[in-house]
């Protein structure tokens, strides 16, 4: 059994010239109609067809490159940069932990790791998660590029302010009681 496929061929066909009276603008209209119309004409069929070859497939556009991030340091650490934020609250985190873990450990409070020998292993902390944190932002890398699933740059974000007001708490907190809170 013999499919049918159909055809479209496209005709202009002019339109009689539009000619107004003498009374009214004096313009010539021409107008052309375009029309479509489809023809059966069995698959197999040894009549050559009467329409073009078939056009090539649509190809996806490609996607507009990506914008230039900046590398520059003062663009970096700029008040609104992707640096600064994200740096504190890293070394949030991880302050919010160990004073923590040691206060568990110790009975210390916050404030007095800080005044026993505490600065000098914020300070080293600070300088080495800071670098570590800059070197993939000066090579153009950001975080959101690398980000999927459950850990995702908006969550470190979101756990670096919680751990920024957590120990901001929690250094208040041991003030004002005198003590530490564990």
């Amino acid at each position: 059994m013999a499919a049918a496929a159909a055809t479209s061929v496209f005709m202009a066909t002019p339109i009689t010239r539009f000619t107004p009276s003498s009374q009214s603008l004096k313009r010539n209209l021409n107008f052309s109609v375009v029309k479509c119309m489809s023809q059966d004409q069995q698959v197999g069929s040894t009549e050559p067809s009467k329409t073009p070859a078939t056009p090539p497939p649509m190809t996806t556009p490609t996607p507009p490159p990506a914008p230039k991030v900046s590398t520059k340091f003062s663009d970096l650490l700029a008040f609104s940069g992707p640096a600064p934020e994200r740096i504190n609250g890293r070394l949030a985190m991880i302050g919010f932990v160990s004073a923590l873990a040691v206060e568990l450990s110790s009975g210390e409070g916050v404030l007095s790791q800080i005044s026993h020998g505490g600065v000098p292993a914020f300070l080293a902390t600070s300088v080495v998660l800071s670098l570590a944190s800059l070197v993939p932002l000066f090579k153009g890398v950001r975080a959101e590029s690398k980000s999927s699933g459950l850990m995702t740059s908006d969550a470190e974000l979101w756990n670096g302010r919680a751990a920024m007001l957590g120990l901001v708490a929690l250094a208040f907190t041991e003030y004002v009681t005198g003590s530490a809170l564990i």
